[in-house]
């Protein structure tokens, strides 16, 4: 079989996506069928097993391509970034309508109506994309509401592609003390890349998920010499954000949070680990 990379080519003997016909063999391909996600936060696991670590994390409202159903678990693949997984059939819908707004705060509560008083449903994560429906007034503060009646504090939300061009480091310093989860990529716990890719994506750049793509793929390689806001340098397994010529953003298992840290003496902490840098580039001209 052609090698490669299970995390963004979806094949097993049994079934492999219409794309691969010709790369790998299968008993049949398909193109799936679309869906979107309709949970605030689903980890992605490489296989149908929920003691199995996660990969990464879809949000709600967030597209996908569902190319298998069995047992309770479906194999997708993600739109934003063609990261393949199983999660379960229960977080996915072929039914959600399209969003229209996307949570641009670090977290923000889903009310079961506009009442900051009244109890939530749930906790939705920037990067979260809903269908809004309407809007509502309570004592002063406007609301949001989806067609179930739910409602989020307007502010807190903005038209998908709003920040379109923004600047992603200010995104990323936003996530300061969000807790670190390996594979995480929401406002509730996150990793390294993942902190790399959803400010991004926020800023409507497209963005690989994890360090070693990010490191061969993303933007330009440059030298530590000409590093300045908005650069990233890359350690085997880890990457930080320059937010500017002395310190670094990121998400570290060290803190188990995202922090701000001066470069050059994270450069001497992480050194015992993950050895010297190996790598800077610059995904912003």
């Amino acid at each position: 079989m052609t090698t490669l990379d299970r995390r963004l080519h979806a094949f097993r003997d049994d079934l492999a996506e219409r794309g691969l016909e010709g790369q790998v063999t299968a008993q049949r391909f398909t193109d799936g069928t679309p869906a979107r996600i309709t949970v605030p936060v689903v980890g992605l696991r490489p296989r149908p097993d929920a003691t199995v670590g996660i990969d990464t994390e879809l949000l709600f409202g967030e597209d996908v391509t569902v190319l298998d159903r069995a047992e309770g678990w479906c194999w997708i693949k993600a739109r934003s970034d063609n990261y393949v997984g199983y999660l379960p059939e229960s977080a996915v819908s072929d039914k959600a309508p399209a969003p229209t707004h996307i949570v641009t705060v670090q977290r923000t509560f889903l009310y079961r109506e506009p009442e900051l008083r009244k109890p939530y449903n749930s906790i939705l994560s920037m990067g979260s994309r809903v269908a809004v429906a309407g809007t509502a007034e309570a004592r002063g503060n406007h609301y949001v509401t989806l067609e179930d009646g739910t409602a989020i504090f307007a502010k807190h939300v903005q038209p998908i592609g709003a920040l379109d061009g923004a600047d992603y480091v200010d995104i990323a310093a936003r996530f300061v003390e969000t807790p670190y989860l390996w594979g995480g990529r929401s406002g509730l716990g996150i990793d390294c890349s993942g902190l790399v890719q959803l400010s991004m994506l926020m800023t409507g750049r497209a963005a690989p998920r994890d360090t070693d793509m990010q490191a061969s793929a993303l933007g330009t390689p440059i030298t530590r010499e000409e590093l300045r806001r908005g650069d990233l340098v890359f350690w085997k397994g880890h990457v930080a954000i320059m937010e500017d010529a002395e310190t670094i953003l990121h998400a570290t298992g060290h803190t188990m949070t995202v922090v701000r840290e001066n470069f050059e003496e994270a450069v001497q902490r992480i050194g015992w680990l993950y050895e010297q840098p190996n790598g800077y580039r610059r995904p912003i001209s």
